[in-house]
């Protein structure tokens, strides 16, 4: 039953997944101030504003780093994972998007010229999947915040 204990108790895994839940319930709820309608969706989807990813990876480095030294080993491999998943989902994520909403315009152009003749197997392609450099900059300052905010319930 220890390892119960210990895995609640862990300061560097608990503020990466304390960031991750806020940024997704702020996304939700700035989601909500724009379209307002409620799309629990948003709770476990990625895309939009703050930036999950960022918040995640950044509380997971800033915690380490806290914890362990910025010297250290576990700083050094946060560091740079931290950098490679922002910047997917800065760079590759969001291009993906964009080729999704190019690709769904054209779907929605055949079926008006040839309907019946083209089936596609899923009505539309997921276009919100990356983040623009702002949304990944909020989510980076909404992370590192976490892991200074949540650090008097671990120390």
């Amino acid at each position: 039953m220890n390892y119960i204990i210990d895995l609640f108790s862990n300061y560097v895994l608990m503020t990466a997944i304390i960031g991750w839940a806020s940024a997704q319930v702020i996304k939700t709820i700035i989601d909500f101030a724009f379209t307002k309608e409620f799309k629990p969706e948003r709770l476990v989807g990625s895309g939009g504003m703050p930036s999950c990813h960022s918040a995640t990876v950044c509380a997971l480095t800033t915690a380490a780093g806290i914890k362990h030294g910025m010297g250290s080993f576990e700083f050094a491999v946060c560091c740079i994972f931290a950098i490679v998943v922002m910047y997917d989902a800065r760079g590759v994520r969001r291009e993906t998007g964009n080729q999704a909403e190019v690709l769904n315009q054209i779907m929605s152009f055949l079926k008006v010229e040839n309907p019946g003749e083209i089936k596609f197997t899923q009505e539309n392609l997921k276009e919100l999947i990356g983040h623009t450099p702002l949304q990944v900059l909020i989510g980076a300052i909404l992370g590192i915040a976490t892991a200074f905010i949540t650090m008097p319930l671990f120390f």
